[in-house]
């Protein structure tokens, strides 16, 4: 079904422009930006002021996870625009009362007590400085496939090759082997992997360690769905060494694996949750540093040095209250597990038909094709984190057949 879509003032060729004129682009030497120009959004597709549109299969930055536009959502945002924009974070609002209890709802275990914040990378800063105050040590565990944020520390746990430019970054992180070594290694077993994160923290000195922070299922570095008994192995480690685990909900929490929370599959309950991008599905930003209650007791009587100027924003809490209520009302947690089921049989027979598939996984509908050159060798199709001229290619060819589509259906 077509839909409509308003054009503004400015066509593209002058949005492009004056944003490359006056603007930076992230992770991009400028002058190899090449950006869509975006006029408006509604569902599940955006468009250009010419009327060109997209589906927005991306979902954003893995992000706008119930769609744009919501109708619920924006009149939440406007509501209360109308009614309280803005308030202090030394003051308590109803929004801001009501997200802490309803997260307290979802969340796992014990965590009921949140420190807001304005995206993931501060989130995962928050959390890094709560378990360091908690626990008296100093460094911090996390592994080398995976991106935690852009932001100074963020960036420092982050282990992929975004956080070189960065270095020598903050002090005392200390990054550790995935169970996933790239297509052509493969997996460690739950075990093996286990061993290794043991082997680390006798080498760095367990009363050294704070805390361990790792993304459930790891997102841009792969969609690394954890091996049986991994993650419940992670938090016996934990235990036994008196670690924090924090684990890194951003991108995998609200809905995407098919449970609230990834960490929801395997039964376990981290010391410290981190969460954004679904919270509000990106209509307004926000973050949560969530935790369980006996760290959030550790406060009761000692400084908790930390605060944002947007902390706990009254705009972005309403909007988090209503989006939790869109994933409730319109059951969209549960649709994400039944459609993950029906993305695996597709990815399946993707495989089986194309011989430059050599892996494919999925977890709810977060999932993955890894492209190799020769399934003998297992070559994969472009270098960790880079790309090749047949991924350019490649992106084309669909970017063409897309056109075509959104022609025949226009």
């Amino acid at each position: 079904m077509a839909i409509e879509t308003e054009r503004g003032s400015m066509t593209g060729d002058e949005m492009v422009a004056l944003t490359k004129r006056h603007t930076l682009f992230e992770w991009s030497a400028q002058s190899k930006v090449d950006p869509i120009p975006v006029a408006g959004a509604k569902g599940v597709y955006f468009w250009t002021p010419e009327g060109k549109r997209f589906l927005d299969f991306n979902s954003q930055l893995m992000c706008t996870n119930i769609g744009h536009g919501h109708p619920k959502v924006v009149a939440a945002i406007q509501e209360q625009a109308e009614t309280l924009a803005y308030a202090n974070p030394f003051m308590a609002t109803e929004p801001r009362a009501r997200l802490g209890a309803k997260l307290a709802e979802i969340t796992p275990g014990d965590i009921d007590t949140f420190f807001f914040t304005n995206g993931g990378a501060e989130a995962n800063e928050n959390a890094i400085k709560l378990a360091r105050f908690v626990t008296g040590r100093h460094k911090i565990l996390a592994r080398y496939r995976s991106y935690h944020g852009g932001t100074a520390g963020a960036i420092s746990l982050t282990g992929d090759p975004r956080r070189w430019a960065a270095e020598p970054g903050i002090p005392g992180v200390v990054h550790v082997l995935d169970p996933y070594h790239g297509i052509q290694r493969g997996w460690d077993t739950a075990d093996e992997a286990l061993a290794n994160l043991d082997e680390t923290i006798q080498l760095e000195g367990p009363n050294t360690i704070a805390a361990f922070i790792l993304e459930t299922v790891v997102g841009t570095n792969g969609i690394l769905v954890p091996p049986d008994g991994y993650i419940q192995g992670v938090r016996d480690i934990c235990d036994r060494y008196g670690i924090l685990m924090i684990a890194d909900e951003v991108m995998a929490g609200f809905g995407r694996t098919g449970k609230w929370f990834a960490i929801d599959h395997y039964d376990v309950v981290p010391d410290l949750i981190t969460m954004a991008k679904g919270l509000t599905s990106a209509y307004v930003q926000l973050g949560a540093l969530g935790m369980r209650r006996k760290y959030a007791e550790h406060f009761t009587d000692k400084v908790f040095y930390g605060g944002l100027t947007y902390n706990s924003h009254p705009l972005a809490c309403a909007t988090a209250l209503a989006t939790i209520a869109v994933y409730e009302d319109e059951g969209l947690i549960e649709r994400a597990a039944r459609m993950g089921e029906l993305m695996r049989t597709h990815h399946e027979q993707l495989a089986a038909r194309h011989p430059s598939v050599g892996a494919a996984r999925n977890i709810g509908l977060f999932g993955v094709i890894e492209l190799v050159r020769d399934r003998s060798t297992m070559e994969p199709m472009a270098p960790f984190n880079g790309t090749s001229d047949e991924m350019v290619e490649g992106f084309a060819i669909i970017d063409r057949a897309l056109d075509e589509v959104d022609a025949a259906v226009r």
